[in-house]
């Protein structure tokens, strides 16, 4: 088992370098086990002296070289020293097993010359690296128990641990014999202990204690230097025993307490097996001093030959530095000549464009030169003339703001508001240039996700590139063509004291002669345009007034009908009204919640379409007076839009945040879903045939491509809108000739073109208090609905407190 992967056992992986915790290190007494007999009480002496551990913890958890501590932070693939002496496939190593002991016996000498008894000396203290070196640890496993409560499971898992009380890892593998048998022997428990997946290693570390417990100390005495020369006996011993069972292993080392060795040990390692005898001997005066056993021939007739492989581990330790160090290089080099790459690729593009526009600019002079000479004055309402002249005026722009961007100094002065704004969002508008240029290079029927350097292939692209600029030329122009939304008329209604006046839909008649406005108040007004434009009246009254008995949602003029308009409202009823006869033409009641949305087909004026909570989109006949068709789906169905150039298709967005497109032909299953919107899809509406744009309470719009429908889920926008914000409220949805208007809760309308993801204008409603006429500042009002005027810069908008205005881009 990795060490990355034991927080599900209840053990926890640090970077830090190893070291005695100084919260527990005046508590390090073996964990207590009456069944096994081991004494659990230490003596307050003992603690006193442990206490002063805290002024030498920080040399703890390094290894000793050349008579000093040597630092090295603990890794994730360190190895716990238990973990590795049970290992199933273990081969013991006498040269590896003396190295390993060597270093933790410099350890503890390193504690005895300051006075101070370690105790721990046990497997589960210590890490090992790949290389065998060994760290002591204070970890939980290490910490020292008053009790054998049920609670102890839990401090096994919750004890802090580690140099500057980080956490450190200690672990038993999960494939280790150890761990696997005693995880057998406890099946016949309870099944709540069952699922407590550290009681195995609860169980291990008493087994270990009791190995571990010297004599005296299970006589009730305090440890002493002798007592941790006695586990290092027993630690000896373990290093060079390997056994085949769980049971075998108990009963051995439980056996060692009596100095009885196994027959393999005394027969294969002698030598070993002697010096376990001295340093298990039963009378503590009668072991060695720990300098006593660094001295001993046993430890330094091996050193020439421990030194060659302290090197050898030392070189290849540095090997392996170096080696970290080389990769990193060699990464960082890729990855930086990949930038450069893609930057050349980069200029290569931009090169090419710009060859491309002078060309494009060079071929308007010539035909301007040959208009001159031929004597023919430019009209300006020529269409052809008319491209070419705004070519020429958009190049001229171009060539300014890149101007600018060099000559800022010399061109402050002559800085236009275009420009100006064009250098403010350059960021995005770089993106969307990039954006652009990719979809239009895109090869076909290719769903492969491209990066800006996909520019090094153009020739086979060289007539696509004129088209895309012109393109992007477009946007640009459109996006820059107007400064700000200028209020032309604002509508003064009779009931604006009512407390019932936010308006949740605007729409226009066919011709934009007349807008009707519906809402919470359960009426429709019609107001005439021109009228609300030109007359300079203090209150302006609908042409047209029809009440219902709920609150509105959503109207709809037909298309060829002139004085025809369909509503929903909150009872679930779809309307047909009549408004040259001020009644109701037909009324459909099949939804069974709410309908917010309704929407006449442009391509057949006859079929009406509706959504609702009850999670139904319904297609009508006003011929019939009944639905014709359902779609029936999972979420309540916010917003429903046909094509403006066919009756045979239809998008809703809805509550589970995805919009559907159904060919209505097939409406078993969408053609297409759109999925990107984190929050519900408010609304959806058709820029043209092939582009679609919706919009949700995540505080986006997006924009999506029809032509990738082949993929069934599209999960790429084309494009991302943000800026306004939108949360929780209907806020409204509307465009016209690319441009995207929206509201906004923060009671402003805000206006998009398609081409780039930042808004084009906004304009903020005044809150005014409608007692004083003071503005008033009121966080809780929105801009609740908005419509352009057909295909004009020209659209109106209304707020949550009913004011209604009619804006313009100038």
């Amino acid at each position: 088992m990795k060490m990355e992967n034991l927080s599900e056992f209840g053990y926890q992986v640090s970077g830090s370098s190893r070291g005695l915790n100084s919260s527990e290190a005046s508590n390090r007494n073996p964990r207590s086990d009456h069944d096994s007999g081991i004494i659990a009480d230490r003596t307050r002496q003992d603690k006193s002296v442990l206490t002063r551990l805290n002024r030498v913890r920080t040399q703890f958890g390094y290894f000793r070289e050349d008579a000093g501590a040597v630092i090295r932070p603990v890794e994730h693939k360190d190895v716990s020293l238990r973990q590795w002496l049970d290992e199933r496939t273990r081969v013991v190593n006498a040269f590896e097993c003396l190295h390993i002991f060597i270093q933790i016996v410099e350890i503890v000498n390193l504690a005895h010359s300051q006075g101070i008894v370690v105790h721990n000396i046990r497997p589960s203290c210590f890490v090992m690296s790949s290389l065998n070196r060994v760290s002591f640890i204070e970890s939980a496993s290490c910490s020292d128990s008053d009790s054998d409560s049920e609670s102890n499971d839990d401090v096994l898992t919750s004890q802090t641990t580690g140099l500057k009380g980080q956490n450190l890892a200690h672990t038993v593998s999960e494939n280790t014999w150890l761990q696997s048998s005693l995880e057998n022997l406890e099946a016949s428990c309870s099944e709540q202990t069952e699922k407590k997946q550290h009681f195995p290693m609860k169980r291990i570390l008493e087994m270990e204690t009791d190995w571990y417990t010297s004599p005296e100390e299970a006589e009730g005495s305090p440890g002493s230097f002798a007592s941790d020369v006695y586990r290092l006996g027993v630690l000896l011993f373990e290093l060079y025993c390997t056994c085949n069972s769980a049971e075998e292993k108990n009963a051995t080392m439980s056996s060692l307490r009596h100095r009885v060795f196994p027959p393999p040990i005394l027969l294969k390692w002698p030598k070993v097996a002697l010096f376990c005898l001295w340093l298990l001997h039963p009378e503590p005066a009668s072991r060695p001093k720990i300098d006593e056993v660094l001295q001993s021939e046993f430890l330094t007739e091996p050193k020439d030959k421990l030194d060659e492989r302290v090197a050898a581990i030392d070189l290849k330790e540095k090997f392996d530095d170096q080696d970290l160090l080389l990769e990193f290089l060699l990464v960082m080099q890729q990855r930086k000549q990949e930038a450069a790459d893609n930057l050349r690729n980069i200029v290569s593009a931009v090169t090419s464009d710009l060859q491309e526009v002078a060309k494009l600019e060079s071929l308007i002079n010539r035909k301007q030169e040959s208009n001159t000479n031929l004597g023919v004055q430019v009209v300006q309402d020529s269409p052809n003339n008319s491209s070419s002249s705004g070519f020429r005026k958009r190049t001229r722009l171009i060539t300014n703001v890149h101007q600018n961007e060099y000559h800022a100094s010399e061109n402050r002065g002559n800085s236009s508001a275009q420009s100006s704004r064009l250098m403010r969002n350059f960021r995005k508008l770089e993106s969307a240039y990039f954006s652009t240029r990719r979809r239009a290079f895109r090869p076909v029927n290719s769903n492969s996700k491209e990066s800006v350097s996909d520019f090094s292939s153009e020739d086979q692209f060289a007539g696509r590139r004129s088209r895309w600029i012109n393109s992007f030329l477009d946007g640009l122009c459109k996006y820059l063509s107007f400064s700000k939304l200028k209020v032309k008329a604002d509508l003064k209604q009779a009931d604006l004291l009512s407390s019932s006046n936010l308006v949740c839909s605007l729409s226009f008649d066919r011709d934009g002669d007349f807008f009707a406005t519906a809402g919470v108040n359960k009426k429709i007004k019609v107001f005439e345009y021109d009228s609300i434009l030109n007359g300079n009246r203090d209150i302006h009254y609908p042409v047209v007034e029809m009440a219902s008995r709920s609150k509105f949602s959503s109207t709809c003029w037909n298309s060829y009908i002139k004085g025809q308009i369909a509503s929903s409202n909150f009872d679930g009823v779809v309307q047909v009204w009549d408004v040259t006869r001020n009644e109701v033409y037909m009324e459909m009641r099949e939804h069974e919640k709410r309908a917010w949305s309704v929407d006449f087909s442009s391509a057949d004026p006859t079929l009406l379409a509706s959504g609702s909570d009850d999670g139904s989109v319904k297609l009508w006949n006003i011929n019939q007076g009944a639905s014709v068709g359902t779609i029936k789906t999972k979420a309540n169905v916010c917003s429903v839009q046909f094509p403006l150039d066919s009756g045979n298709s239809l998008a809703f967005g809805s509550a589970d945040h995805r919009v559907y497109y159904y060919d209505l032909r097939n409406p078993s299953r969408p053609v297409c879903m759109f999925v990107g919107h984190e929050k519900t899809v408010s609304y959806v509406k058709f820029i043209d045939s092939t582009t679609l744009v919706s919009s949700s309470t995540d505080n986006t719009l997006k924009l999506w491509d029809l032509s990738e429908c082949s993929s069934h889920v599209v999960d790429c926008p084309v494009q991302s809108f943000t800026g306004h914000t939108n949360v929780k409220n209907f806020v409204g949805l509307s465009v016209s000739d690319g441009y995207i208007a929206t509201g906004s809760e923060t009671n402003e309308v805000f206006v998009y073109h398609k081409a780039f993801p930042m808004p084009a204008l906004s304009y903020k409603f005044n809150s005014t208090d409608p007692l004083s006429g003071d503005e008033v500042d009121d966080a809780e009002q929105f801009v609740s609905s908005v419509c352009w005027r057909n295909q004009s810069s020209t659209l109106v908008a209304a707020n949550s407190m009913g004011d209604i205005k009619l804006l313009e881009m100038v």
